[in-house]
């Protein structure tokens, strides 16, 4: 039974598809002249595995809000196993329509970890991340500036990276290199929160109930490490 949950829940993983999640999008009336925010990402966006509040987008906003920013609820166009492919497909064929303008106050990109565990190679991550960078920065209204990307997390601290871990943590490492030369490119905003998630190794309150994804105590950190550095964009 244990060998039969682990492959599914890798399977969960690894496997993205182009279907487009229902997005949150926000009520236009209660939400009308708050800051507008669009997150992008994989799993790690969606929150797989944790509940809608302890997504890390949500404890973003919610931060913001405390700390007196008017913030609409985040529109999230993410998905458990996607690669940076999926999620440009899912972009082409749903364009994020949560404002009457199609444009945003703020927007975050985290992908690519399914790019990692796939085996795809960086050159092709490197192009179709940039292409990401470039669709960001158009639902920023084409303003770089309102535009930041986390860093890839390093699931090898999870059971399922168990004997592997240096390994993954090294190809994990050099997605990141990748995506961060790619943000110096464009003077866009990278935020690394890798660091953070290997913490997670040994601390099971740190994972989710799958066991592969992070708990919402490991999303907090990612948002303290977050805060002090894009506040001043919402």
């Amino acid at each position: 039974m244990r060998l039969f949950q682990i492959a599914i829940t890798l399977f969960m993983l690894s496997c993205g598809g182009t279907q487009v999640p229902a997005p949150s999008v926000p009520d236009p009336v209660n939400e009308s002249g708050k800051t507008q925010y669009l997150a992008l990402g994989d799993s790690y966006t969606i929150g797989q595995s944790v509940s809608v509040d302890e997504r890390w987008p949500a404890i973003l906003t919610a931060e913001l809000k405390s700390n007196g920013k008017s913030v609409a609820a985040p529109q999230i166009i993410a998905r458990t196993g996607w690669t940076t492919r999926n999620l440009l497909d899912a972009l082409e064929q749903a364009p994020p329509t949560g404002t009457p303008s199609g444009t945003f106050d703020v927007v975050s990109l985290l992908i690519g970890v399914n790019n990692q565990y796939q085996g795809r190679n960086l050159e092709e991550y490197r192009v179709e991340f940039r292409q990401l960078l470039t669709k960001s920065i158009g639902y920023a209204g084409g303003e770089a500036e309102k535009v930041f990307v986390l860093s890839i997390p390093d699931w090898g601290v999870t059971a399922f990276g168990e004997g592997n871990r240096d390994h993954i943590a090294a190809e994990i490492d050099r997605f990141n290199a990748v995506a961060k030369e790619e943000c110096d490119k464009q003077k866009i905003l990278f935020i690394d929160i890798t660091g953070i998630s290997r913490t997670a190794l040994g601390d099971p309150t740190m994972l989710a109930s799958d066991q592969l994804h992070f708990s919402g105590k490991m999303y907090k950190l990612w948002v303290n490490e977050v805060l002090p550095q894009v506040r001043r964009l919402f």
